[in-house]
């Protein structure tokens, strides 16, 4: 069949523009948006369609505004950076051959819907390539002749090519589109519709009425708050109707038949790649092949203001579109037969390396029992083992013990590389099962997080669909959703092979990319090598140790909450002369605000007053009710959170209680932990401290609680190499009295406790890019009073002043910072022309090489301190790290053998020009060690 493309091309410019980081060539000239839309055109010239066009808006006035003279009114100028790049754009366009339509008097939709329509009319399947959700009024499934019209964004992967694929997106039928756009309106183009009418109402009213002459007929009878707007906004609909409405009767001077791809200009091209930096398209056009790609083709090609690796959001790939390779459909076995395993076995055995994948019941890995394994040795060549498969007529399976037997010598292998996507709950699951994997490898989901910490995602679907173009199967499409949805072990096997074998292939398929993308950039595979891989196994072992709780202790600490959260209601009601719902915002709202006519000082996104912590702790001081709310609050928290939920999450096998580490959660590198998050247990506070003595040891065991001595301010003092912040460290004194000493010229002795406390604030609230006003708020004086306090403190300490300068210089050159080991956080809105994400970037310029550099020490120390207690597990276990601390169990009489060797350990992870301390503490329960 004739295939036409259609593409949305000021859709994606802007959608380019936002998405990608400012990337520059080397004369400093914008290169992002035109990045990303030059590799979708080239993924668009790969799929060799018949008929294509590139459509752009045409400048000038359109035949909406003559509708409605503030169509649009309320955009803003096209930013100056964008703007430099639609010229070279339209010559790249025109360069690779596309035929270029803009057409004065329209948009560019009406030009892509006419064509779309006329196409669809000579039995064409029209493709429209955009992101705008207007053109969803066009889809057309095929018809008798053949036509059809779909959309595919390339943005998101998705498609929409039918009345259903519609219908789920936005719960109407295309033909409804125009009449849901009217209602709901659209503040993009300045199209106000039916207040407080968002994309469900209106989907519910056309559900109910079938048209938007329905709604207005039934507009009388409809009710509430939301029945008068829609009354109100009944004169206005008819025009909306007619601005949303794609025109597809634009007079053309030549139908889709004509729109055949031109032939490329090849010294054009040539030019144009060179001036611009796009070294793999350029060796494309020479006659190599996208496989021939350098690793890391973007460190050769851009010169770099943004991210560094899979950046190209666009085209759901790294650098370039991906290899029609990577994206095609593999072929899947299901091994029944001891025969089949045998042949699996000995594959497995003969390949460098192999990627597994293990199913399972249930989420949790220390509960989860095995269902199957996946393996695959190839990219494409992938075999599903399913074990435990037990729904009615199921195929016979082989003996789980006996293929785990068979399996055991090669997963232990040492020799034998192995790798997964968030292999650690695998390495959880087969531990359980009696086999202690070794030999494990590559990790994709670290290999994308350590290339771009906050480029993207990194579960395996999005990984698939950004660095190889490929759609993966969800596992709703096999087991189901909701209610509905069934255990793993219920999935029929077929339909299991097609989903668990395809993981382990992706996996391989994505570590084939990303792996020498690390290689070309050395201090980040070192980083990935050194630290992030050695520490999977460490990890697995910690949340397998898991950690004792005194139930007893939870309950009387939940009785203890729930008196309290009691009276603070009872004084709150007193407070507010009346009964409410603490819990209810709306509730809080009104009585705050419009009430107690309190002052709004925070809202919402959407411009209401808001009453969350930050809100309420600003009007605190105007009067007592918000305090007692947020000590209601607080009081809530622990109890749902930790000392109700705490003896819910004992593991009935271990009776112990077993968090979940994650190495990709927080982009400057640092672990978090959830079921539970012991990460937000407060230190501060009294009932923290008492949440954590129900974290006990258990007889004849005692805890040990290691943690590093204001380490973040260690590393400022190490990256500034300010002299006088060496020194106060090389000397052991109290920092935050040495500082005060120096902001304030006293004695050491001298310091009162006020002065220690402002110098605290300052020192950590510079770490955190604190503004003069933030700083006054917190020691709770004037602003040109804390303002004078920085400039003291910048005056005795300069070295911190041009540290912090030169962070925001490099980030601002460089798109990134880095730790000491190499470790980079990219800065997207560094440069950006918005000064509140600009200034956010900055701060976090300042701050991400301390807390990262802070990251990096605990996990080297954390991998040697395992390390040494691989002799000494008997008597020693680590169970919990939390932020720069480790808690370990132990035998009574070993304390002092464990305190010498994990500190001196601890103290080792790291060579700064001041000393590492760490400090200790040994109890019967953690916040006796503490």
């Amino acid at each position: 069949m004739t295939r036409l493309v259609l593409i949305d091309g000021s859709s994606y410019l802007f959608r380019a523009f936002h998405a990608l980081p400012p990337l520059t060539n080397a004369d400093g000239e914008p290169t992002g948006a035109l990045f990303g839309v030059v590799n979708m055109l080239r993924a668009t010239l790969k799929e060799k369609p018949d008929h294509m066009a590139f459509v752009l808006d045409a400048s000038g006035p359109t035949f909406r505004e003559a509708l409605y003279p503030q169509y649009k009114a309320n955009r803003p100028p096209m930013p100056e950076e964008l703007r430099a790049q639609v010229e070279p754009m339209i010559a790249i366009v025109q360069a690779l051959g596309f035929p270029l339509l803009r057409v004065e008097g329209v948009e560019a939709d009406d030009v892509i819907g006419t064509l779309a329509l006329q196409g669809a009319a000579q039995g064409m399947e029209v493709t429209i390539s955009t992101s705008d959700k207007d053109f969803a009024q066009l889809v057309r499934p095929a018809a008798s002749n053949g036509g059809s019209i779909a959309l595919v964004n390339t943005m998101s992967g998705s498609r929409l090519d039918s009345d259903a694929t519609v219908v789920e997106k936005f719960g109407v039928r295309p033909d409804q589109i125009v009449d849901l756009l009217a209602l709901m309106g659209d503040t993009i183009d300045n199209v106000p519709g039916v207040e407080k009418c968002g994309p469900k109402t209106a989907a519910k009213w056309l559900g109910e009425y079938g048209t938007l002459d329905g709604v207005i007929a039934a507009a009388d009878g409809i009710k509430g708050k939301i029945g008068e707007n829609l009354r109100a906004a009944l004169p206005r609909l008819p025009l909306n109707r007619e601005l949303v409405t794609i025109k597809t009767d634009v007079a053309l001077d030549g139908g889709p038949e004509t729109l055949a791809p031109r032939e490329r200009h090849v010294e054009a091209l040539r030019e144009l790649y060179r001036r611009y930096g796009f070294n793999q398209a350029l060796k494309e056009l020479e006659g190599g092949g996208a496989g021939d790609a350098p690793a890391d083709a973007r460190s050769d090609t851009l010169s770099v203001r943004g991210t560094a690796a899979g950046y190209v959001k666009s085209s759901g790939a790294g650098d370039e579109a991906p290899d029609a390779a990577l994206s095609a459909p593999g072929e899947y076995e299901t091994i029944l037969t001891q025969a089949q395993l045998d042949d699996w076995l000995q594959r497995l055995r003969q390949a460098g390396r192999f990627a597994f994948d293990s199913e399972t019941d249930s989420l949790d890995p220390m509960r989860a029992n095995l269902v199957g394994l996946s393996f695959c040795v190839a990219p494409g060549q992938a075999a599903y083992l399913p074990l435990a498969h037990d729904y009615p007529g199921v195929p016979a399976q082989l003996d789980r013990a006996a293929a785990l037997a068979a399996l055991k010598p090669l997963l232990e292998d040492p020799a034998k590389p192995k790798l997964g996507q968030h292999g650690k709950y695998d390495l959880h699951v087969l531990s359980r099962h009696g086999i202690d994997v070794q030999g494990y490898a590559d990790d994709t989901m670290l290999e994308s997080f350590v290339l771009n910490s906050t480029a993207s995602r990194h579960d395996m679907d999005s990984l698939a669909q950004r660095y190889l173009g490929y759609q993966t199967i969800k596992f709703e499409q096999v087991a189901g959703k909701g209610a509905k949805q069934i255990l793993f072990s219920q999935v029929a096997i077929d339909d299991a092979t097609r989903y668990a074998a395809e993981d382990a292939d992706i996996t391989l398929r994505l570590h084939n990319v990303l792996s020498p993308r690390l290689a070309a950039a050395p201090t980040l595979e070192s980083v990935y090598r050194s630290i992030e891989m050695p520490l999977v196994p460490v990890l697995q072992r910690i949340e397998s140790n898991g950690v004792n709780i005194d139930m007893d202790e939870l309950r009387r600490q939940s009785a203890d909450l729930s008196k309290r959260m009691l009276a603070a209601q009872q004084k709150a009601t007193e407070l507010a002369g009346r009964s409410f719902n603490l819990d209810s915002p709306k509730q809080l709202q009104a009585l705050l605000f419009d009430e107690l006519k309190l002052p709004a000082l925070v809202k919402t996104p959407k411009g209401q007053p808001s009453t969350n912590e930050d809100a309420l702790e600003a009007i605190a001081d105007q009067h007592e009710l918000p305090r007692i709310i947020l000590e209601y609050r607080g009081l809530a928290k622990l109890r749902s959170t930790y000392t109700d939920k705490l003896p819910e999450m004992i593991n009935p096998a271990t009776g112990r209680v077993h968090t979940s580490y994650h190495q990709s959660g927080a982009a400057t590198g640092r672990l978090s932990s959830t079921d539970p998050n012991l990460q937000n247990i407060p230190i501060r506070t009294e009932d923290g401290r008492r949440i954590r003595r129900a974290f006990v040891a258990p007889p004849g065991r005692k805890l040990v609680a290691c943690d590093y001595s204001q380490i973040e301010l260690r590393i400022m003092a190490h990256l500034s190499e300010d002299p006088g912040l060496v020194r106060a460290f090389e000397s052991g004194a109290d920092i935050h009295k040495a500082t005060a000493a120096e902001v304030f010229g006293r004695k050491i002795e001298e310091v009162t406790p006020n002065e220690r406390r402002a110098a605290k604030a300052i020192n950590f609230g510079l770490m955190y890019g604190m503004s003069a006003f933030g700083l006054a708020r917190n020691l709770g004086i004037s602003r040109g009073e804390a303002q004078d306090y920085v400039a003291l403190y910048f005056s005795r300490y300069p070295g911190v002043r041009d540290f912090m300068e030169r962070m925001r210089r490099e980030a601002r050159e460089r798109g990134f910072v880095e730790t000491l080991f190499g470790r980079r956080l990219y800065l997207n809105e560094i440069n950006a022309r918005n000064q509140n994400l600009r200034a956010g970037a900055e701060r976090a310029a300042i701050n991400a090489p301390m807390q990262g550099t802070a990251a990096d020490i605990i996990k080297r120390a954390m991998i040697a301190v395992d390390a040494w207690l691989a002799d000494h597990r008997a008597q020693a276990l680590m169970i919990l790290q939390v932020h720069d601390e480790l808690v370990f169990e132990t035998d009574a009489e070993f304390v002092p053998t464990l305190l010498k060797e994990a500190t001196a350990r601890m103290s080792a992870a790291a060579q700064l020009s001041v000393p590492l301390v760490v400090d200790s503490g040994v109890g019967d329960n953690w916040d006796q060690a503490h």
